[in-house]
């Protein structure tokens, strides 16, 4: 399957020298990869904290504003073009990345269910509530992660290092962040760096689209919830509830499906089938080319 470009990494176009002069250091220092990646992640942070709890489709509106202040900051802090979040082809991507979010999730659970880890009941809440709930609190959780992560410290950090260090890095940091959840301890962040950050990075380098990591990410989430199984240990309200039976390893204990041992073995397999044809197709950024 063929990448959304023909230029799978954009080197952009590069700091405007006579705006650097004219903005000195500060400027120089703004303008370099690591400045324009702590600008983009403190605003599209800030508008995730502003709306990612708020009621109705306020989340999935603070999505589109978090998209809006990446746009920002790539134009005019970075001076790049965004051809990762191009409207054109979106749907596909997020259908594409979608799929393979669903799939990963419910083989997941069914071989967790299977092997005795979870059995299910009907919760009894409102069908429409809980669907509705669940699809616009993920919107804005998925697209506000994986422009921070992967829209901006990804592709900031590979120009500095190359990709295969980028995705490294992330994902360990992916893993951190999740370490304030209930139920994480030292396991669940390896979990989550390995199935999570390296898988999700690893599928942005393939596609080099946001909006194929999101479809990813929301498919993910959003099953899990509605599962009833916590999500990276929150549980929300889902439309069944689950009890869990026999050892942490396999049901992945409070912090939820992610601490299993199950998805982590799918997303390693997932994870090297992205990586390869990220490299057959160029999207691999190596160090030698990677740009300060």
């Amino acid at each position: 399957m063929g990448t959304t470009s023909t230029a799978p990494h954009d080197t952009g176009s590069g700091p405007d020298e006579e705006g650097d002069r004219r903005g000195g250091r500060f400027g120089r220092i703004v303008r370099s990869p690591l400045g324009w990646m702590l600008t983009g992640m403190v605003g599209v942070g800030l508008v995730s904290s502003l709306t990612a709890t708020g009621p109705g489709p306020v989340p999935a509106l603070g999505a589109a504003a978090a998209v809006a202040v990446y746009w920002a900051v790539m134009r005019f802090v970075a001076r790049r073009s965004t051809p990762e979040i191009a409207r054109r082809g979106a749907g596909r991507e997020l259908l594409l990345g979608g799929g393979i979010g669903l799939g990963f999730i419910l083989v997941a659970a069914l071989l967790i269910t299977a092997l005795g880890g979870y059995s299910f009941s009907w919760a009894g809440n409102g069908f429409v509530s809980v669907v509705w709930s669940a699809v616009m609190v993920q919107i804005g959780a998925s697209v506000t992660e994986e422009l921070m992560f992967r829209g901006l410290a990804l592709q900031a950090l590979e120009r500095l290092w190359g990709s295969r260090a980028a995705v490294a890095i992330t994902a360990l940091f992916f893993g951190v962040a999740h370490l304030g959840a209930p139920g994480a301890n030292g396991w669940s962040a390896v979990a989550i760096a390995l199935e999570a950050g390296a898988m999700l990075g690893a599928a942005f380098l393939w596609r080099r689209s946001i909006w194929f990591v999101v479809g990813l990410h929301f498919a993910w989430n959003t099953v899990e919830q509605l599962l009833g199984v916590p999500v990276s240990g929150h549980t929300p309200e889902g439309l069944y509830t689950v009890d869990v039976h026999g050892s942490a390893l396999l049901n992945g204990g409070g912090f939820g499906l992610e601490a299993s041992i199950v998805p982590i073995v799918i997303s390693v397999l997932i994870t090297v089938s992205m990586a390869v044809l990220a490299h057959r197709s160029g999207g691999l950024l190596p160090r030698r080319r990677a740009r300060h």
